[in-house]
């Protein structure tokens, strides 16, 4: 007997709820709003999402400071209006504690599933697995679960009442707990692929994304994957199949399923029980759709008073540049150092005591209009960190900087570009830091390892073997995630509770005419 259902997942969200581009404020066809108005939802239809949800716009962030001006939740109402059934937790979802984690799960029509997540207050309403019963009588055992690398990003402050445990042990022992009930199995992982997903070559030792080891060690149909940002439409992973959406709201995924199931009596005398545990054969199409300038206008109406304060807000000036910062190419700041960053870092360095400091880019090429408005500082910098204060020594700084070298790589005829290493399986510019308060250099024609030949304080002083000295850095990068261990393992002697986007705004109105600081010395010989 063959059934069919449908599956439209989102995932990595991060509270694109309006169809705006939030660096221009001009309209954009993306956003949960518009996946809405798309849906067309059944008795034999399922709505996922795969976490990362509170945090990413402007918008959220004003929400979060003036919750109590609104009585909804923004992010929850998007996705009721969706039909949404169940989701999980992403890494970013922790970022402002149990209370709003707790106000926005109250706020949803859909379950949470989190298996890997042990609500330590018990106010959360979280299930570890579910089994829905479609109109037609398929049984879906679905599971959810998030990266454990919340426990190395996460303030600590935020994780007193949670537990986040191992994602393959909890979904392990989820789905031996389902499978025998259920006609088809489905994880929905807050995290993505450590392999090529070409070639299979392990890409990384981290323990951040387990996707592949997850399929080879559990035997789920179909594993829906994110965190990462790739648009996979959809892969075989090792018998397993499995998706993810890129991220903001920009595309989703509509899968559809079919699942041949024993008839009642065909071949045995057990009738019904012959669907009890199991099917023949499932198969999986899916399409990556993108996003249509269709709108769900009682939505919009419901939550419009917060767009317009939101965008009333990002608007308001708060200085100038001398001179615009035109957006800047990624390979070419690699080589002669970044205007953007130089000012990111004086941010960093004047609001704490240090002796250097070191800031990353997002993806994107960032720049600076002249007028610079609360709006120009998010596009700019689009991280909720805050920052911390490690005591390193110049063995430490000259490892951390051997990783920034691998940034580059010469081709066949010496020139220079983005290394493989930090493009594949995920883009990944962020991961590259640029620092102030020092004189360094990169030769690109020597190893991997090698290539620090100059590192020095900017007055020229050589920086001595065995004496600390003060970085101050973001709080994602002072977990050592991204390749820098040796930074997540020195000590940490100052944690700051502010906001970078909020030093940026309050830097800039201290300084309301801008010059670009000189504040470090770089070159790269190649």
């Amino acid at each position: 007997m063959k059934k069919t259902f449908d599956i439209y997942y989102t995932s990595d969200t991060h509270a694109k709820i309006f169809p705006v581009n939030y660096m221009t404020g001009e309209r954009q066809n993306c956003g949960l709003m518009n996946i809405a108005a798309e849906i067309d939802k059944s008795g034999n239809t399922l709505v996922l999402d795969g976490g990362d949800s509170l945090q990413g716009t402007p918008m959220i962030v004003y929400y979060l400071e003036h919750a109590e001006e609104f009585p909804y939740h923004p992010v929850a109402e998007a996705f009721n209006a969706m039909g949404l059934d169940y989701f999980t937790l992403g890494n970013h979802d922790f970022n402002f504690g149990y209370d709003v984690i707790k106000n926005y799960l109250h706020a949803m029509h859909g379950q949470c599933l989190a298996a890997n997540v042990k609500d330590l207050r018990g106010e959360l309403g979280i299930k570890p697995y579910v089994i829905h019963t479609l109109e037609n009588g398929l049984r879906i055992g679905i599971v959810g679960v998030v990266t454990d690398y919340v426990n190395v990003w996460e303030n600590p402050e935020h994780l007193t009442e949670l537990e986040v445990t191992d994602p393959i042990e909890a979904a392990e022992n989820a789905y031996f707990a389902i499978a025998g009930e259920c006609d088809l199995t489905v994880l929905i992982y807050h995290g993505g692929y450590e392999e090529d997903l070409e070639t299979g070559e392990k890409l990384t030792e981290s323990r951040e994304n387990v996707a592949c080891e997850m399929a080879k060690r559990t035997d789920f149909d179909l594993i829906l994957t994110g965190h990462q940002h790739m648009p996979v439409e959809g892969i075989s992973l090792y018998g397993t199949y499995s998706v993810q959406p890129p991220a903001n709201a920009e595309k989703y995924l509509h899968l559809m399923a079919r699942v041949d199931v024993p008839q009642a009596g065909a071949g045995n005398d057990k009738g019904e029980e012959a669907l009890q545990g199991g099917f023949t054969e499932v198969s999986f199409t899916s399409k990556l759709r993108d996003v249509s300038e269709k709108t769900d206008r009682k939505l919009y109406a419901l939550l419009e008073d917060l767009e317009q304060k939101t965008e009333k807000w990002l608007d308001q000036p708060i200085g100038h540049f001398k001179e615009e910062i035109l957006p800047e190419d990624k390979l070419e700041i690699a080589l002669h150092g970044s205007k953007v960053a130089a000012l990111f870092n004086q941010v960093q360095m004047e609001s704490v005591e240090c002796d250097f400091s070191c800031t990353s880019l997002g993806n994107n090429p960032i720049g600076f209009k002249e007028s610079v408005s609360i709006r120009d500082v998010y596009a700019a910098y689009a991280f909720a960190n805050t920052s911390e204060v490690k005591e390193v020594t110049r063995e430490i700084l000259k490892e951390a900087l051997e990783r920034c070298a691998q940034y580059l790589d010469l081709d066949a005829n010496g020139n220079p570009y983005i290394s493989d290493v930090f493009m594949k399986p995920k883009i990944e510019h962020y991961n590259y830091d640029f620092y102030a308060g020092l004189d360094y250099a990169f030769d690109l024609r020597k190893p991997v390892g090698e290539r620090v030949v100059r590192l020095a304080k900017l007055d020229g002083t050589e920086l001595k073997d065995g004496e600390t000295y003060r970085l101050v850095t973001s709080n994602y990068r002072a977990t050592g995630t991204g390749g820098y261990e040796m930074i997540g393992q020195a000590p940490t002697v100052y944690s700051s509770a502010d906001n970078v986007q909020d030093l940026l705004i309050d830097y800039i109105r201290k300084h309301p005419s801008l010059e670009i600081p000189e504040n470090v010395k770089f070159e790269v010989l190649y």
